[in-house]
């Protein structure tokens, strides 16, 4: 039973009620849709998944923990501009990206100049979700871009995040995944790929009933938790100390001064070019989550008469690009302002599905994770208990992505061109970077693909893709 005031219940069918702003729609939390318990409960064990961005910017820019954690506050508190104006969606980061992100940052020099690239990267990324998004250009470029290329950029991520500092690098070479909690690591990667993709899990949950299947809910947690604690058994890991206790007072003051645009400096117009083509594969990734999440709340809203939901990808594109301006200049972040949560986006959804006495409204569930999970961030004892085990934490979230990238790359292409073509992109990108990727990309394609075909030899090509 959603807890809420009298102003958020709706008539069967309808709409939940908002405030209108254009094409905004201002929702605040119990004037406008309830608190659901479950999310919150929820939100105390994933926000894990996002306090795990203090290790990047810790690892990135050597920053002290508590301007990270300020950081990450911030960041979580801009998901919730989806639900305030009338984006159901749960928000999330650019993920896929992420190694090749750091790969881009990992050019230039830590401190000022690091800082200011990944500046001028997340306001490029911003202005293209809103030039592109609000346009409608953004689907007619991804509909005439070669599936090879897509796929390339989605293998390139995938390589990456495998091969990367968080997955199989060397300690000698700055890995700190694999190399420094091996066995940690392991048993955090056995408990989530079988619950998040293993065949025989997908048969235990048609039974029901199960306890495994109950832990699978909660995503990535059950494998943060069990290499967790094998950390601390092992010794890879120290145990916690909760010395601490209360909220965390952010420093924004210092976040300002010495992180932000203002504090140091706006880059130069070269390092916003530099930063397109990797802005350009952010929002390739970024855009086809939007796809995604409308389509899971759509499928969801086929379960329910009780309640209209708005799905506009043009008012996701414009949030997104808003928060990733506002974060750019204020408090850029590595993990980027992606428009998909995708694992609690289909939590949520699939728990709307089961019916307004589960859920009252998407937007009480949404909406009540979003706020619950900054709220724990802020709690200085749960932020203690799990910052010994940050790195395993990422390394985890980066090897669950790079396995999910690389069989949604290989079901993107259907010849052996495309698969070639995908495949020298992908590792291109992976080691040379977004500007090289994308070049070979192209004409790599124009030359394996397109030179020399027929018209009709094309057609005919075209029509077996389908």
């Amino acid at each position: 039973m959603a807890i809420m005031l009298p102003s958020a219940r709706r008539e069967h069918g309808a709409e939940q009620p908002y405030i209108p702003l254009g094409i905004f729609k201002v929702r605040l939390p119990l004037v406008h849709y309830g608190i659901e318990l479950p999310e919150l409960i929820q939100a105390i064990f994933m926000f894990v998944t996002g306090l795990a961005a203090t290790q990047f910017l810790e690892d990135m820019f050597g920053i002290p923990f508590e301007i990270a954690l300020t950081v990450v506050l911030f960041h979580e508190i801009t998901y919730c501009i989806h639900q305030l104006f009338g984006d159901p969606i749960v928000a999330g980061w650019i993920t896929p990206a992420i190694p090749l992100t750091v790969a881009f940052l990992s050019k230039y020099a830590m401190g000022v100049d690091r800082i200011e690239a990944l500046i001028a990267l997340q306001i490029t990324v911003g202005l293209m979700f809103l030039l592109l998004g609000t346009t409608g250009l953004a689907k007619r470029i991804l509909d005439i871009m070669p599936n090879s290329i897509k796929a390339g950029i989605v293998l390139g991520a995938a390589i990456a995040a495998v091969t990367g500092k968080y997955g199989f690098l060397s300690e000698a070479s700055g890995g700190i995944g694999f190399a420094q909690f091996p066995i940690s690591l392991t048993v955090g990667i056995a408990i989530a790929f079988f619950l998040l993709y293993a065949r025989g899990f997908k048969e235990m949950k048609k039974n029901g009933g199960s306890v495994v299947v109950t832990f699978a809910k909660y995503g990535m947690v059950p494998g943060i938790i069990g290499a967790m604690l094998v950390a601390f058994a092992v010794g890879e890991a120290p145990l916690p100390k909760v010395d601490q206790w209360g909220f965390f007072v952010p420093h924004f003051g210092e976040v300002f001064k010495t992180y932000s645009g203002f504090g140091i400096g706006f880059p130069n117009i070269s390092m916003f070019v530099a930063a397109i083509p990797m802005a350009v594969i952010a929002y390739i990734i970024a855009f086809g989550d939007i796809i995604i999440g409308q389509t899971v709340f759509e499928r969801a809203n086929e379960h329910r008469d009780d309640e209209f939901i708005d799905m506009n990808p043009n008012r996701t594109n414009i949030l997104c690009g808003v928060r990733n301006i506002i974060e750019g200049v204020l408090a850029p972040t590595v993990t980027l302002a992606g428009p998909l949560w995708a694992a609690m986006t289909v939590a949520i959804a699939e728990r709307y599905k089961q019916g307004r006495q589960a859920m009252d409204s998407i937007f009480g569930g949404s909406g009540t994770f979003n706020i619950m999970k900054f709220i724990c961030v802020m709690y200085l004892p749960l932020v203690a208990i799990f910052k010994p085990i940050l790195p395993i934490a990422i390394a985890l979230t980066i090897m669950v992505q790079g396995f999910a990238c690389f069989y949604i790359a290989m079901d993107m292409v259907k010849t052996n061109e495309e698969r070639g073509v995908a495949g020298v992109i992908g590792a291109i990108l992976a080691v040379a970077g977004a500007t090289y990727g994308l070049a070979a990309g192209i004409i790599l394609w124009f030359i394996v693909q397109k030179l020399g075909v027929t018209q009709k030899a094309a057609g005919a090509d075209t029509n077996a893709n389908a």
